[in-house]
């Protein structure tokens, strides 16, 4: 009789301890599988970020080649003397070379008088 209390109490033992090392199995595996899903969206979130990234610095790239283009045919312009001479006016031509210059432009200097015609068309 004793020895049944003993063998019951051993598997009561046994069973007991195992169902606490399943348990935290069980757990464990929870614990791994949130954090393989979290990792996944972090993943994911990162890769999406990188695209967004890439493309607004590849878009920046090719303002700051615009803005160059831009400076290089206003320097152009100014060079060329039939701009200067024939299809500016005085003003224009001022307005270029100060911008060739890197200054801001003199306002001032009080404005040329408007044509006469200009009145009446308004």
């Amino acid at each position: 009789m004793k020895l049944r209390i003993v063998i019951v109490a051993i598997a009561l033992a046994i069973a007991a301890g195992g169902g606490w090392i399943s348990r935290g199995w069980f757990a464990d595996a929870q614990r791994l599988t949130e954090e393989r899903a979290a990792r996944l969206v972090v993943d994911a979130a990162m890769a999406r970020e990188a695209d967004i990234a890439g493309v607004v610095e590849d878009r920046l790239a090719e303002l700051d080649a615009n803005e160059r283009i831009i400076d290089r045919g206003i320097i152009r312009e100014i060079q060329q003397p039939i701009y200067r001479n024939v299809c500016l006016g005085d003003n224009a031509v001022r307005l270029l070379n100060d911008a060739a210059a890197g200054r801001a432009p003199d306002t001032t200097e009080p404005q040329a008088q408007m044509p006469a015609d200009t009145a009446a068309a308004e």
